[in-house]
């Protein structure tokens, strides 16, 4: 069995970027209705992602989560409504990390554009599988919001988290493309011995 560890520099960047996504999410969000709002806080965490892969990823989103509940942030209802919405939702964002070496790899080789294809499959992959548990939480914490505008929990929490999910994903996947495109030692400057590839 081959073990996977994280470096020093690595674990640093994983806290760093999980604060600075949570410093995004503190700034106003563009909000389409009260329940839909666009961010761009999943960036660092992305950033990380490509960076040191998976597991960098995923310890980094869980942190992102500590912190939303820590500094009063949430939306709580129940705890285990908060456990899905913040625990495992955004640990979820770290799938992204899956496509690192693709990322990576094609960047080192000077692929520029198949490269940014994978940062946006990436970060449509990462942001699908953090909504999906924004949506199950949806469909069984906020059933009065449905039933007050007349839809099935299901169709309600599937429109409001799936038209969040498009436009945040589509958000973060310009910027990223933009700023990789033009610095992408940004991304291939990390140590591939110390990363989790």
């Amino acid at each position: 069995m081959m073990r996977k560890k994280l470096g020093l520099q690595a674990m640093i960047e994983v806290s760093i970027f999980a604060a600075l996504a949570m410093l995004l999410d503190l700034l106003p969000s563009i909000k389409i209705i009260p329940s839909i709002s666009i961010s761009l806080s999943m960036i660092p965490i992305f950033i990380v992602a490509f960076r040191w892969g998976f597991l960098a990823a995923i310890i980094s989103g869980f942190l992102w989560g500590i912190l939303q509940v820590t500094l009063g942030d949430a939306w709580i209802l129940t705890p285990t409504q908060a456990f899905i919405e913040y625990f495992i939702a955004f640990t979820f964002v770290g799938f992204s990390g899956l496509f690192a070496r693709l990322v990576k790899e094609n960047l080192k080789e000077n692929l520029k554009g198949r490269a940014l294809f994978w940062v946006v499959i990436a970060i449509f992959v990462g942001s699908i599988a953090r909504y999906f548990w924004h949506f199950v939480a949806g469909v069984i914490f906020f059933k009065s919001y449905a039933i007050e505008a007349g839809k099935s929990p299901f169709i309600f929490s599937l429109i409001t988290n799936g038209t969040t999910f498009f436009f945040t994903a589509l958000g973060c996947a310009i910027v990223l493309v933009l700023l990789i495109g033009r610095a992408p030692q940004l991304i291939t400057s990390a140590n591939r011995n110390e990363g989790n590839k």
